[in-house]
Formats: structure tokens, C-alpha cells, sequence
């Protein structure tokens, strides 16, 4: 049996904005989260950046461009799985390629 947990630590999103947008956005949205649940940058670097929070968790965050001109954004933390939720659900969502639909 698989621990429950595991599947809320890596989520992933598509967005329209550009890498560097998301990573801007990670930034901001974490730290300005109010007390137990700010996080800040400790290292970044053009595609990814890690932030810390409370008692020392880790986010990671990821953003890279895709060949139809969206951005994959993968992100993964232990306690802090519901604002990496509420983070990705924010980010505006990608057009389909194929049908010009927003998925």
C-alpha cells in the first residue's frame, strides 16, 4: 500500500507563462503567505528555485518551456502540499496545442 502522502509531494501544472513569470510568481506568493506558511528563496537558478519555510521545509519549484509554447511547472514539498496547490491553481492554464483550447 502506497503511504497517502506521496502522491500530493510533486504536482504539476501547464501554464502560459513564461518560466521566468512562474518563478517571479513562486516568489512572490510564497512570501508573502502569512506566518507558519512563508517560504524564501535559498537557491535559484534559470529553470528552478528552492524556498524555505518553517522549520527549515523545502519547496522546490521547476518551470521549462515546452515545444508548443506552454510552460510544464512541476513543484514538490512535504508540509507545504496545499499552498503548492493553491500556487499552481492559480497560474493561468495553458492553451491545447492541438484544439487552441485552455486545458
Amino acid at each position: 500500500m502506497r503511504h497517502q502522502q506521496t502522491g500530493r509531494t510533486l504536482q504539476q501544472q501547464r501554464t502560459s507563462l513564461p518560466p521566468a513569470e512562474v518563478l517571479a510568481s513562486a516568489k512572490e506568493f510564497f512570501s508573502r503567505q502569512s506566518g507558519i506558511y512563508a517560504a524564501f528563496l535559498e537557491k535559484e537558478g534559470p529553470t528552478w528555485m528552492s524556498l524555505r519555510g518553517q522549520g527549515g521545509e523545502e519547496i522546490a519549484v521547476a518551470a521549462t518551456s515546452e515545444a508548443d509554447g506552454s510552460t510544464a511547472v512541476s513543484a514538490s514539498s512535504y508540509m507545504f502540499d496545499a499552498q503548492v496547490a493553491l500556487f499552481l491553481t492559480g497560474l493561468p492554464p495553458a492553451a491545447d496545442a492541438a484544439t487552441g483550447v485552455v486545458s
